[in-house]
């Protein structure tokens, strides 16, 4: 990965609908030069998708939040099987410490977080933090620093 492919990559992550043209213009490059770049890092596995950011309020979840979950070992498959089921869990990490699962999740009101947590629950223990608001949001990961 060079120079080129960093500043690609930071190009995409800015805005993932930029054009071949827009790219090749700050690259330098033909506009099939970027494309066959592009297709490159997309079988190398760098780049994993284009995606579209919506705001959930807007959408109507208005209640974000991140729960732990504590999941045995033995549990953990079907745990993963039951999490990528449920739209309203945005991400699930398996993290170290007290607690083994860390999810981000979506609701429309406080009541179907509760369900829900009681849904989780016959996985493991919970803990729960609600989001007032979130002052740095989404972002890319830094191909500066590669």
């Amino acid at each position: 990965m060079d120079e080129i492919d960093r500043k690609i990559l930071k190009l995409l992550q800015d805005n993932a609908r930029v054009s071949l043209k827009t790219i090749a213009e700050n690259t330098f490059l033909s506009s099939p030069a970027v494309s066959a770049r592009i297709e490159r890092l997309e079988k190398e596995g760098i780049i994993t998708g284009y995606h579209a950011s919506v705001d959930p309020v807007k959408l109507g979840y208005h209640i974000l939040a991140y729960i732990n979950l504590e999941v045995i070992p033995e549990d953990k498959e079907q745990f993963y099987a039951y999490a990528r089921e449920v739209p309203h869990i945005l991400e699930c990490s398996c993290v170290t410490g007290g607690f083994s699962m860390l999810l981000k999740v979506a609701f429309k009101s406080t009541m179907e977080l509760d369900m829900f947590i009681g849904q989780l629950q016959k996985f493991g223990r919970t803990s729960t933090q609600i989001v007032f608001s979130t002052h740095v949001g989404p972002r890319g990961v830094d191909v500066d620093e590669i």
